[in-house]
């Protein structure tokens, strides 16, 4: 039996076993090791996206979190990577802030349409077709330029019928615009009207900032120039810090820091430090950046010690498979051999106890190690041991947990009928006891072979049926109030998240 030592310790007790700490100690600092050396070499790229993700979870103020990207953009050398990736999402997201930005430099788009039929076409072609005037896009800034400057330019549109049209007639008629070569025309006006690219029925079609979805790697190149190549580029910026500003953390680093370099990442976490404090209020055993903080608050210059925190803590099911996998290496033995010391030494539960006494003495930097480590053992032998519905209910008895079975996975009696329906209903159980009879009589009449042959069949039916619901027994808990439905599948990661937000809130409880 696992036990999840969920009883708080009696802080005052003598302890006649203290040596045992000089033993059980050193080894979960080695288990540590092993498992810091399984993350950060043999994945350590997916380490890092987790630690990614659970920075996400951190909550800074707007104007700190300006400050931490602004840095790292305006950081030499330039972090490609990352500038592109922010102003992706500044595309998918606020492209109006761009799209103004771009519409002050409308004549600089002359040369993305030249020698370019395709863009022509996809700015330019779409003409109201309904017999009004109500164009879209690049459409609309071409039709109100060519009326308003019909004098200098109507002569370059071409027609695809066998003649032109008047203004006078287009005016009346917008839709004879749908007869316009689009392409031809476009090119005309490329060659000899300029005035219309920096024209202002032009800039306004940019600044919804559309335009930016029809060809992002052109105007991600041309941004990135705008920002480190031009010396007029303080509204580019501007733009950038608002966006920055208003787009929410977790947001920011979810889509930005899985683009950077391990350098940059570090460049990140330190200047991310400095806005936290090395010790703790409270512990949410759902909320990352409880810990995230005090750690982040003793960060020096390796992630490693991050990677190993977050894996135990927050990843432990991925961690699992990590360590399943290196079953066959001579690392993953070790550890395994590790863990197994480290369990057997805290088989007394006095051991646990004089633990947390020593620990309640530490940094809190220091706790969250020992006890994310401890935490992470009980995950691994939950998903070890607990392999069956009633080992899971012995469990929860010998650890004091409060359980009641999900009424939607009742265990099934033998007869195919919940034991809760039973209870509840006594027509069904009527008509259960009937049908039973009736099918009785009937095998009466038929030879014994046969009788025993089908007794054996709705054996084995029955025990199908049982072993499938035992299989897909799920529980409510007195852990979260029976506010949840828990599964064996996600009990082992649950119960020991829940066993080191108890151990924390005990010692933070102490240290007051």
């Amino acid at each position: 039996m696992v036990n999840l030592f969920l009883s708080e310790p009696k802080w005052n007790d003598d302890a006649h076993n203290s040596s045992n700490i000089d033993v059980i100690l050193p080894l979960v600092n080695k288990l540590g090791s092993h498992i810091q050396s399984l993350v950060t070499h043999g994945a350590r790229s997916e380490a890092r996206v987790w630690l990614c993700s659970a920075l996400s979870s951190v909550s800074i103020s707007p104007r700190r979190q300006l400050n931490i990207f602004m840095r790292l953009l305006r950081s030499k050398p330039i972090k490609m990577q990352l500038v592109s990736q922010l102003l992706q999402m500044m595309f998918d997201k606020r492209p109006r802030k761009l799209g103004s930005v771009l519409a002050k430099r409308s004549y600089l788009l002359e040369k993305y349409f030249q020698g370019n039929p395709k863009r022509m076409v996809q700015w330019f072609s779409e003409f109201a077709s309904d017999g009004g005037s109500d164009h879209k896009r690049g459409a609309r800034a071409f039709a109100q330029f060519a009326f308003a400057n019909r004098d200098i330019c109507w002569e370059e549109l071409e027609w695809r019928g066998k003649h032109g049209q008047s203004p006078a007639v287009v005016a009346t008629k917008p839709h004879y615009l749908l007869d316009l070569d689009v392409q031809r025309t476009i090119q005309n006006f490329l060659d000899n009207v300029p005035e219309f690219w920096s024209s202002n029925e032009f800039a306004e079609s940019l600044k919804d900032g559309q335009i930016l979805s029809l060809d992002t790697y052109f105007f991600l190149d041309l941004f990135i120039r705008f920002m480190y190549e031009e010396d007029m580029n303080d509204d580019v910026w501007d733009a950038v810090e608002e966006f920055l500003t208003e787009e929410s953390f977790s947001s920011l680093t979810q889509h930005l820091l899985i683009t950077l370099e391990e350098r940059d990442l570090c460049q990140f976490l330190e200047l991310l430090s400095k806005y936290f404090n090395p010790s703790i209020e409270s512990w949410d055993s759902g909320d990352s950046s409880c810990w995230l903080g005090v750690v982040l608050s003793r960060y020096g210059d390796s992630i490693d010690e991050l990677l190993l925190l977050n894996s135990v803590i927050n990843q432990g099911r991925q961690l699992l498979r990590l360590v399943r996998d290196e079953n066959v290496n001579d690392e993953g033995e070790m550890l395994k051999e590790t863990m197994g010391d480290v369990c057997r030494g805290l088989e007394n539960a006095s051991s646990f106890s004089l633990i947390l006494r020593d620990l309640s003495k530490m940094k809190h930097i220091e706790v969250i190690r020992m006890l994310g480590l401890l935490s992470w053992t009980i995950h691994f032998r939950l998903s070890e041991e607990c392999q069956t519905p009633d080992s899971w209910e012995f469990l929860f008895r010998e650890n004091g947990i409060e359980f009641r079975r999900s009424s939607e996975h009742s265990l099934l009696s033998h007869n195919g009928f919940s034991e809760e329906s039973e209870s509840d209903s006594g027509s069904r159980s009527h008509v259960s006891k009937k049908r039973h009879k009736r099918e009785k009589k009937k095998r009466r009449k038929k030879k014994k072979r046969a009788v025993d042959v089908d007794d054996d069949d709705d054996d084995d039916d029955d025990d199908e049926l049982l072993g499938r619901h035992q299989i897909s027994r799920s529980w409510l808990l007195s852990t979260d109030g029976f506010s949840a439905t828990w599964t064996s599948v996600d009990l082992p990661e649950y119960i020991a998240r829940y066993c080191l937000s108890t151990w924390m809130k005990w010692l933070l409880a102490r240290q007051k």
